[in-house]
């Protein structure tokens, strides 16, 4: 058996997938995958798809690269244009999802969809959800053709709730995004990620009375959700204001819309957790 032969088995066989599915996935026949697994070496032209079914990287099909999916990806991600490797990156967590799922028949269709396209075609309007609450950890994604996201914990072998700060400081959070004048604003510096913006055009943007802007953005700044600096100009100092783009103020307001869509969707999932969610 040849060395590509070798490791075309190994990983086929690590992935629970039979000659006859791995055919299928790059389209070629049972017999040409047998060939290969026997001794042959597969065209040049099928080595990155095989790589991409497999999850390994062509030098790993040599031989010349121990498997190590973190690696692999890492590096691939590197090389990628930014736009690219972001989709690339979804696609990892979404099939971390139905990875954690434990079902190698959810893990087959998946990986047919995924060469498919068909999860992200743009003839698709309907979120999918998938949803995985497990002893080991959770995680959550969302993938639509507009929008999608992903959420993940690593359970700690103590209670998850010794690791949230005290009640009525995440209460505190909560009512930042409660107050109507307070959300239109982050809403609206959150379009502006690059320019200070003076309270006047605040006020001019979110229908909020300048007098209530400076209060507003003085709960925003004490909470790190951004920064005040003063311009001095012949009519004498004004605030201009910078949100601050490294705060959880997105993902948060991800989680939000996926609440107040009351589950509406299809969701796949799993939840077998014995242990309390804190």
């Amino acid at each position: 058996m040849s060395v590509i032969g070798e490791q075309i088995k190994k990983y086929r066989t690590e992935r629970d997938i039979t000659q006859e599915r791995l055919g299928e996935l790059i389209g070629v026949t049972t017999q040409a995958v047998s060939r290969w697994e026997r001794g042959g070496t597969p065209d040049a032209e099928l080595l990155p798809v095989l790589s991409e079914v497999l999850g390994v990287s062509i030098d790993a099909l040599f031989g010349r690269e121990e498997k190590s999916i973190s690696l692999t990806l890492a590096r691939r991600l590197s090389q990628m244009p930014q736009e690219e490797a972001f989709r690339y990156a979804f696609n990892m967590c979404w099939a971390i999802e139905i990875g954690l799922l434990g079902d190698t028949t959810a893990i087959d269709d998946f990986l047919k969809s995924a060469i498919e396209h068909s999860f992200t075609s743009e003839s698709k309007s309907t979120d999918h959800f998938a949803k995985v609450i497990l002893d080991g950890g959770m995680a959550t994604a969302r993938m639509s053709p507009e929008f999608s996201d992903f959420f993940m914990i690593v359970d700690s072998k103590d209670n998850l709730r010794n690791h949230l700060s005290d009640l009525a400081s995440i209460r505190d959070v909560f009512s930042i995004f409660a107050d109507e004048k307070l959300l239109n604003i982050i809403c609206f510096l959150y379009s502006m990620p690059d320019i200070a913006v003076s309270t006047s055009l605040i006020s001019k943007n979110t229908g909020v009375e300048i007098k209530d802007v400076d209060r507003c953005m003085d709960v925003l700044c004490e909470n790190n959700l951004a920064t005040r600096s003063v311009v001095a100009t012949a009519d004498g100092d004004i605030n201009s204001y910078f949100i601050r783009r490294e705060s959880y103020a997105v993902p948060l307001l991800c989680i939000a819309d996926e609440l107040s869509r009351k589950g509406k969707g299809p969701v796949i999932g799993k939840y077998d957790r014995k242990k309390p969610l804190l």
